[in-house]
């Protein structure tokens, strides 16, 4: 990715570099070193973000890797009173020296970590940043989603994603600055919530300006004293009453209106730090049986996105290719995706929210219960709800997906009490979205109930689901997938229902069937899309339902059921695949 491309695109400032490109490698297998003087052989290279395993890395070694160590040396585009190093994503724990300091240390595969590296620059000389990395390809206790445990990729497990994997990025920042900056929108009195938090050294009589523009034309503009180091408040904007007028101003796939955002640290008349941002006015809820966006119903049609890539595995190649799937998952006729046992990337969420696509956010997994593995999940699901909560875009958590990580809900209070503190620690966390405790079946605390089902015949899933009274028929005789849809003493409330997992066609005429998997198959091009139209008109129709999720949005290496090949080519004509998503003639 080039440095043009904004890694953090809500809270941007101009002075920033990129440290992506080649750097210095080495694998450590047998874990000899532990220190950067330690005599590591530095005869490789690596292309940053991607990981060893990707073949845009340069390296493309699939194989089991424990540790390895990255160099690089550099030259600072700009010095400031603080300089921070950031990192985007480091699979999965990450320890940085620049020019021999520790600087920092970060568990967790998925989610940020930065450092203020000021006081290890040195002065008149290039700088250099080392990083070691641990990750031990048969550790089931930390959260891996869906990197597979054995040497080669089975079933729905694709290759392990080792060390660097987003960008690396220097920026410069003054000694008082905005640390952060968390956007609220309170859709029932036309307000937007702005929580402003200082970073470096705290002054007094420190404010922050805040402007808000629609397309240029100014909405607020106000100015708010910090108390210590925080500013929390509410913008009230002008409600004109009426949706046709309201529209205007609210933010849906069909209408992805963003507020453009101007942001100015002063301490008296004095600034300190500006940045700008983006947010949007919208509102999700549960309204009886129904999803409500902006205070309506609002059918859900999703479709499940893995996130992977051929050659780069779970970085994109480019910025363009996030945005791209972004506009084929619309241009498919999808209002939203399921990304699927990831957090994906903030330039991902960047097009969604510009784009208009409501994504689903679900913590990738760990397998092994203990307490180990739950401490290890709650601190990187916190930190991926702090990252992403601001993103108009994300509109439900999902903490677990078919009890992966607690499989014993039927019979262990600890795995039943881990699902429930989850989902209340999200729901304490974000009190503005819903969350999925436990997706596709064992549900307990939740405010959606997703079920799983890949039966291929649509005739049978018409007459599963068409039932007068899913309470008695549904949920106590029958089980999709072979499992119990909600746990003894979590009755269904009446939440909504979506079909979350559901086709997974599988059709690769290019490949022999035993080197594909998918939940079933077909043969040519004309049967899979008769199949496809077949089972979304059943699921379009079914009165139960309040959304679905289809899978998939593309082919992922073994795993060939995606309305899109993996290199995203159509299997078959979009327009044709969109008329059958929203089910209607084309």
């Amino acid at each position: 990715m080039s440095q043009f491309e904004y890694p953090r695109p809500q809270l941007v400032r101009d002075a920033w570099q990129s440290l992506n490109g080649e750097w210095e490698f080495a694998f450590d297998h047998e874990q000899r070193f532990s220190h950067p003087g330690d005599p590591i052989d530095w005869s490789a290279r690596i292309v940053v973000p991607f990981a060893p395993e990707a073949k845009a890395s340069g390296i493309g070694d699939e194989s089991f890797h424990m540790a390895c160590w990255y160099r690089r040396t550099f030259e600072l585009a700009a010095r400031g009173a603080r300089t921070m190093l950031h990192f985007g994503a480091v699979d999965y724990h990450a320890r940085v020296w620049v020019n021999g300091v520790l600087v920092a240390e970060h568990e967790g595969g998925h989610t940020p970590f930065h450092a203020d590296i000021t006081d290890a620059l040195a002065e008149g000389r290039a700088q250099t940043i080392i990083v070691h990395v641990e990750d031990d390809p048969g550790d089931l206790a930390k959260p891996r989603g869906k990197q597979d445990w054995q040497l080669e990729p089975h079933s729905i497990w694709y290759p392990r994603t080792t060390g660097i994997w987003q960008t690396v990025w220097l920026e410069t920042l003054p000694a008082t600055y905005i640390g952060s900056l968390r956007w609220t929108p309170v859709f029932d009195g036309f307000e937007m919530g702005c929580e402003v938090l200082a970073g470096g050294d705290i002054r007094d009589n420190l404010a922050v300006s805040v402007r808000l523009l629609h397309n240029g034309v100014l909405l607020a503009a106000d100015r708010y004293l910090l108390v210590g180091r925080a500013a929390n408040r509410k913008i009230v904007l002008s409600d004109p009453g009426i949706d046709d007028s309201r529209n205007d101003l609210l933010w849906s796939p069909e209408r992805p209106t963003l507020l453009d955002a101007e942001l100015t640290l002063y301490c008296g008349d004095e600034v300190l730090d500006t940045v700008r941002s983006y947010t949007a006015l919208r509102s999700v809820a549960i309204n009886r049986d129904r999803f409500m966006l902006n205070g309506r119903p609002y059918p859900l049609r999703l479709v499940l996105d893995q996130g992977y890539w051929p050659d780069t595995l779970m970085t994109a190649p480019s910025d363009e290719a996030l945005r791209r799937d972004v506009e084929l998952a619309k241009e498919m006729g999808f209002n939203g995706v399921r990304k699927h046992q990831k957090i994906e990337d903030p330039r991902y969420l960047y097009w969604a929210d510009r784009l208009g696509l409501l994504v689903w956010e679900e913590m990738p997994s760990a397998y092994a219960f203990s307490p180990r593995a739950m401490t290890r999940l709650i601190k990187e699901w916190t930190e991926a709800i702090e990252r992403d909560y601001s993103h108009p875009c994300v509109i439900v958590w999902v903490p677990f997906n078919e009890s992966w990580g607690v499989p014993n809900l039927t019979s262990t209070q600890a795995h039943r009490n881990a699902v429930e503190a989850l989902y209340h620690m999200t729901r304490m966390l974000d009190a503005t979205r819903p969350v999925i405790g436990n997706d596709g079946w064992e549900a307990s605390a939740t405010d959606i109930l997703g079920i799983h089902d890949y039966d291929a015949d649509p005739e049978k899933v018409q007459q599963r689901y068409a039932v007068t009274d899913p309470v008695r028929t549904l949920f106590d005789q029958r089980r999709p997938g072979g499992r119990i849809l909600t746990l003894d003493g979590f009755p269904h409330r009446g939440q909504p229902i979506v079909l979350t997992e559901f086709g997974g066609i599988a059709f690769d005429p290019n490949a022999p069937a035993h080197h594909t998997w998918g939940y079933s198959r077909v043969g040519d091009a004309d049967t899979y899309l008769a199949r496809y139209r077949a089972l979304l008109k059943v699921v379009n129709e079914t009165i139960m339902f309040s959304g679905f999720c289809y899978t998939q949005f593309a082919d992922t290496f073994q795993e060939t059921n995606g309305l899109l090949n993996a290199d995203r080519s159509p299997k078959v004509p979009l327009a044709q695949i969109s008329a059958a998503t929203r089910n209607v003639p084309e």
